[in-house]
């Protein structure tokens, strides 16, 4: 079990939406610390947050991260894009893209901090995730968070002898900027904020943390037609 009293975090796109309601939380629960990185870093608005500048997908802007912050116990890779793009008409460059933040980018953080939670005593490390981890709707937006969530379960085992924990949060829609224009009933970031951070808690190897999340993963060992009724028509 992991206890975020007294906890130092870094939280990863931790200006906005999800990240920014993580960074209020962790400190509601006692945390003495929190690292909040953004590419602009004055985009951080939190009065006790240490703004930190990070461009998650370029390796030498996470090593000077790692270098600034070496008494993280915490690491939450929340930082994303949505690019979306379409297999057959779009770019392959930007289905490339979209990976480079989506898989490659928690991938270069978590190898740049993993030794400074050992050093630190282990710890726990966060991976936001989606619904879309499940759900193949929304091109390589959907493959880089399926992709993700596959890392998270292998680095999960590689971890644990090291004394690192992992959770991943699974999420639908969530009242943040990348989803204004949707029209579909949505989770606040608090909400999600609290369900991960019990998670972490409680040692959780994942959190479902909507109706339509739970339903999806519930349907994973179906017929796809089940969860792609078009396939069906």
């Amino acid at each position: 079990m992991t206890t975020l009293e007294g906890s130092v975090a870094l939280v990863t796109g931790g200006s906005r939406g999800i990240g920014k309601a993580l960074v209020a939380a962790l400190y509601e629960r006692g945390a003495t610390k929190v690292y909040a990185t953004a590419r602009d870093p004055r985009t951080v608005t939190h009065p006790d947050a240490v703004p930190l500048a990070l461009e998650v997908s370029d390796p030498s802007s996470v090593a000077a991260a790692a270098a600034q912050a070496q008494d993280v116990t915490i690491l939450i890779n929340n930082a994303g894009a949505s690019v979306s793009a379409n297999f057959l008409d779009s770019p392959v460059e930007d289905v490339r893209r979209e990976f480079e933040t989506n898989f490659y980018g928690p991938l270069l953080v978590t190898r740049a901090f993993v030794p400074i939670l050992e050093r630190n005593g282990g710890g726990h490390i966060l991976n936001v995730h989606s619904v879309l981890s499940w759900l193949g709707i929304a091109g390589s937006y959907s493959a880089s968070k399926a992709a993700f969530w596959s890392q998270s379960n292998s680095l999960r085992l590689d971890l644990k002898p090291r004394g690192i924990d992992l959770t991943g949060l699974h999420v639908g829609y969530v009242d943040t900027d990348m989803t204004a224009k949707v029209d579909a009933p949505k989770s606040t970031p608090e909400s999600v904020a609290a369900q991960a951070l019990d998670g972490i808690e409680s040692g959780a190897f994942e959190v479902l943390a909507d109706d339509v999340t739970r339903q999806v993963k519930a349907g994973l060992s179906a017929d796809p037609a089940v969860l792609y009724p078009q396939l069906a028509a």
